[in-house]
């Protein structure tokens, strides 16, 4: 989706934007808010990027809600193509969840679709569930205000990460699979709109268009693949891509956003991982930190300075600043490398130095040593589960193939549930890689970190370590319908990584 464009025609383009609101524009219901899906240029490493981009009625990415304000939206497709959107980590009916099963396709061209639902507070995000748009930047914060947020009165500052390439995405996943760029379009067609899965009828390999073998693989395209310690003492696999740049906030480190905030300012940060296969540490250089919420949902406070984030996980940050006018970096160091991310925050008066976009150090890999800290602050009610399963994580590098209990999506075997019960589930890495896997439609409260029990935090994505790393989730079956289980590597789940959790009853 990433295309080099002349100086011409990025005038042109932003000639185009500025006309757009003068538009027609779809009849909305009363109080819903507009979200446009549309296409932008931004500028990458000096060079003009095409991308999409979602833009609420303020003309800003995303959406902001306040404080028991209903999710209220039209989205208006003007891509020029089919998507849908994902609500990520909203609890909505599962017919709104903007994953495109076959009673709910992609939204095409030139169409508008509602939503209404209620909005749980908190720091969320959306994103295309459509091919492999995700990675060409179809995503933007979705921010829900509580009453005590605004009790705080602290500055809300958003800090969303991207990973960016200008090659296609069909191009990524092709170099990864060794496969063509026609053959990776192909595979990607097959994450949506399929047949209802037939159960225990796993699909080989060759069905989803795997290679046998990697010899067709670009050697750009694994220069990043690298082998690192891991916590158990053996080796693990990092960073599928080598991309061409990290994004803050749509910028470099190179010329990253100012952020104006107060001497002695009081700062929630609420910091989104919207990479489509890149993790990160949150470094907050010269300040000390206390993390309250993830993934939307509020934890006992936990200091630091350093904190891992996984692939669409959230943080909420408190930060208090001193009084004196100095800027202050925070940035994102990509794991088991030196490059990174960020953006400056400044008060008035202070003199902005430039970060090289390499960091000093390179990163270790991201790990669950701040999940194994955390505790909910809203734990689930204490009761026996009715369901005990393992998932097997499963998969590799050559070939590039990426399973859940040995089937590779779509051809898979439902987990089935009944409304009112209490799932707990083992997830059991067998693969030399950390997967952070997600859940729509539902919370879960992480009950164990690699066989460790602890009363932890509450999520919708949480990372499993790589073999032999474990995570026990536990979450009560209370919102009916056909929901995807996946892991949020977009490549990972592009591979076969993905399976469905179907409650009894729910027509298909």
């Amino acid at each position: 989706m990433s295309i080099l464009f002349s100086r011409r025609q990025v005038l042109a383009s932003g000639v185009a934007a500025t006309m757009l609101p003068c538009l027609p524009r779809a009849h909305a219901a009363t109080g819903a808010k507009r979200l446009t899906a549309g296409i932008r240029v931004i500028e990458v490493n000096g060079k003009p990027a095409r991308v999409f981009h979602l833009t609420g009625p303020d003309g800003k990415p995303g959406l902001r809600l306040a404080p028991g304000e209903r999710f209220q939206t039209r989205l208006v497709n003007e891509t020029g193509v089919s998507t849908i959107i994902h609500w990520h980590g909203q609890l909505p009916p599962w017919t709104q969840d903007g994953f495109p099963w076959p009673q709910t396709p992609p939204l095409a061209p030139g169409a508008t679709h509602a939503y209404d639902f209620a909005a749980v507070p908190g720091t969320y995000w959306m994103h295309s569930h459509h091919g492999l748009q995700e990675q060409s930047l179809m995503a933007a914060p979705l921010v829900v205000r509580g009453v005590a947020e605004i009790q705080e009165d602290r500055q809300e500052i958003v800090l969303m990460l991207h990973d960016f390439s200008f090659r296609a995405p069909e191009e990524l996943l092709a170099g990864l699979t060794g496969t063509s760029v026609a053959a990776a379009g192909a595979m990607t067609g097959m994450m949506e709109n399929v047949p209802v899965p037939v159960p225990g009828a796993a699909m080989p390999h060759s069905a989803i268009g795997m290679s046998s073998s990697m010899s067709g693989m670009g050697s750009s395209m694994m220069s990043e693949s690298t082998s690192m310690p891991g916590m158990s003492g053996m080796h693990m696999d990092l960073n599928d891509i080598d991309y061409d740049a990290f994004l803050a906030n749509d910028r470099t480190l190179a010329d990253p956003e100012i952020v104006r905030v107060e001497r002695a300012g009081r700062v929630r940060l609420r910091v989104i991982n919207g990479a489509s296969a890149s993790q990160f540490w949150l470094d907050l250089g010269a300040l000390t930190g206390w993390v309250v919420a993830v993934d939307g949902h509020g934890v006992i406070p936990v200091s630091g300075r350093r904190f891992p984030i996984a692939i669409a996980q959230r943080l909420d940050v408190l930060l208090d600043l001193p009084p004196d006018a100095r800027a202050f970096p925070v940035t994102a160091e990509l794991e088991g490398k030196r490059r990174r991310a960020g953006i400056i925050l400044a008060p008035s008066g202070a003199s902005i130095i430039r970060l090289p976009v390499m960091a000093p150090n390179r990163a270790q890999p991201v790990d669950n040593s701040l999940e194994a800290r955390l505790r909910t602050t809203t734990p689930l009610v204490s009761r026996k589960p009715d369901v005990v399963t393992q998932i097997v994580l499963a998969g590799g590098m050559q070939p590039y193939a990426w399973s859940l209990n040995g089937e590779f999506w779509p051809k898979i075997t439902p987990l089935m549930l009944t409304k009112g019960q209490r799932i707990e589930i083992e997830l059991i890495n067998h693969s030399p890689m950390a997967h952070p896997m997600h859940l729509h439609g539902h919370s879960f409260q992480v009950v164990a970190v690699n066989g460790l029990p602890i009363h932890g935090a509450v999520r919708d994505t949480v990372l499993v370590e790589p073999m032999p790393g474990s995570v026990r989730i536990a979450f009560d079956a209370n919102n009916p319908g056909r929901w995807a289980f996946h892991c949020h590597n977009l490549y990972h789940m592009a591979t076969g990584m993905m399976t469905e959790f179907r409650y009894e009853g729910i027509a298909v």
